[in-house]
């Protein structure tokens, strides 16, 4: 990934040309030399400026893309708590990100980096991998940005769970301190071999120090495994020899056999045009489906308002294939990062996605219908009962967690940005991750008063919240 040159907080160029490659010695010796032009020190501090945009200003302008009768749904998932807020608040944060010092190092970025977006999936061989798993923001951008976002969601989530600042702190601290030295154990590595590393689950969990918890999971891990060769039964289900999608209003709404089929065309043909990304050899392997039924469903947080659907493929005998299509809008970091390279926002998140993680879906694809500016991408439904794996591990044993995340998002940042260099900026000592650490808590601070903010502008009704 391109290196961008070193520029006051604020001011943010696009990436420029890649440089020669230099041996990894030297490239951490100019990463080292970073740090006289921004100090670690000066990610510690965040205190908002006099020019900041009001956030709720950011948060429905963000918003007026979406579809518009869904965003109550948003806003009430995001008053339930400041965590809430913040995995709704992309835009702000990535606003307020823009404002602080920049080291110029780049890489493909999550750009919507929290501990929920990480996650237990499937590979496409069916071995339980954790990974980061969502890519709606992707888009090149300095390091630290994720890095900073990831430690103050768990800083956020710690203050929300009542756990105390100290507790907050230590959290934000492990994220940033794992990441460092993994990092730091990349560049070791051949480029091969940094390429391929992965986080096995099963790997993940044995390392868990409380044998409760650790036998707990690797119980569910195989359940969910095992389960997973049935199928999705929870969700679809064979009526009069036709195979459908289960009706659960309103998060799961069959578009099939409504009076206006407006959206059940839009998705078929979304769902038709798609198969023109895929690689050769994976439109064959798609082909031995057809699509039975189509739905519409709510998903997420800071995805709710955006279109999404699933569709039901079936071959002549009765093996099933869910496929999710979700509408790819332009990156909330697009403002501060620059445009993404790709016109079609689906090809950016698609492409984001494969090369951040080790194992990316093997159906991964973008819509081509070139007369509707709906750019949507397409991956295979994520399986709940193996994303409650990672979801257990943030309830049960979140600095355990905090720790998996970090060595995760290295790894993703390795693949593309020069860890040699990053490396060389943060160091081997705490320096680094104690000033990530003081962003972290700055910024919760700043959460939770925007999300006092938020619940005001609900009760003077300037954003609805009604379920109703």
């Amino acid at each position: 990934m391109p290196t961008a040159p070193i520029l006051p907080a604020g001011v943010l160029p696009a990436p420029a040309p890649p440089a020669p490659v230099l041996p990894a010695a030297e490239r951490r010796q100019l990463g080292q030399a970073l740090r006289k032009i921004v100090p670690r020190s000066a990610h510690a501090h965040w205190k908002p400026p006099a020019t900041r945009r009001d956030p709720i200003d950011l948060l429905i302008e963000s918003g007026r893309h979406r579809i518009a009768s869904l965003l109550p749904i948003r806003y009430d998932r995001m008053r339930a708590s400041p965590f809430g807020f913040f995995r709704g608040a992309a835009a702000i944060l990535n606003a307020d990100l823009a404002d602080t010092p920049t080291t110029g190092l780049w890489v493909q970025a999550c750009g919507d980096c929290h501990l929920a977006n990480f996650g237990t999936f499937a590979s496409p061989e069916g071995t339980p991998v954790f990974d980061v798993n969502d890519f709606d923001e992707t888009l090149p951008a300095p390091f630290e940005w994720d890095l900073k976002r990831l430690a103050a969601s768990f800083a956020v989530s710690a203050q929300t769970r009542n756990l105390g600042d100290r507790a907050a702190r230590h959290l934000a601290a492990a994220a940033a301190q794992a990441y460092r030295r993994h990092m730091q154990q990349l560049v070791r590595l051949a480029p091969l071999d940094a390429w391929r590393s992965r986080v096995d689950v099963t790997d993940v969990i044995g390392g868990i120090a409380e044998a409760k918890l650790r036998d707990r999971e690797l119980k569910r891990l195989h359940a969910a495994v095992e389960a997973g060769h049935a199928g999705y039964p929870k969700l679809i289900e064979k009526s009069n020899r036709q195979w459908r999608i289960k009706d659960k209003p309103p998060l799961i709404v069959p578009l099939s056999g409504q009076r206006d089929d407006t959206h059940e065309i839009v998705a078929r043909t979304a769902f038709d045009s798609y198969k023109l990304s895929l690689p050769e050899e994976r439109r064959i392997l798609l082909d031995r489906y057809d699509l039975a039924d189509v739905a519409f469903k709510v998903v997420g947080v800071g995805s709710v308002g955006t279109f999404c659907a699933i569709g039901l493929f079936v071959t002549r005998d009765d093996h099933t294939l869910l496929l999710q299509l979700k509408e790819a809008q332009t990156s909330a970091l697009a403002p501060y990062a620059g445009p993404s390279v790709y016109r079609n926002q689906g090809q950016r998140v698609v492409v984001g996605q494969r090369i951040m993680q080790t194992l990316p879906d093997i159906f991964l694809g973008w819509t081509e219908d070139h007369g509707d500016d709906q750019q949507c991408y397409i991956r295979r439904l994520k399986d709940s009962r193996l994303a409650l794996i990672g979801e257990d591990l943030a309830e049960g044993a979140l600095s355990f967690h905090a720790t998996l995340c970090g060595v995760t998002l290295a790894r993703a940042h390795a693949r593309s940005g020069d860890a040699a260099r990053i490396a060389g900026y943060i160091g081997t000592s705490a320096a680094f991750e104690s000033a990530i650490a003081g962003f972290a808590m700055a910024y919760a601070a700043q959460t939770q008063a925007d999300w006092r903010l938020f619940l005001e502008a609900i009760k003077a009704g300037q954003i609805d919240a009604s379920l109703v």
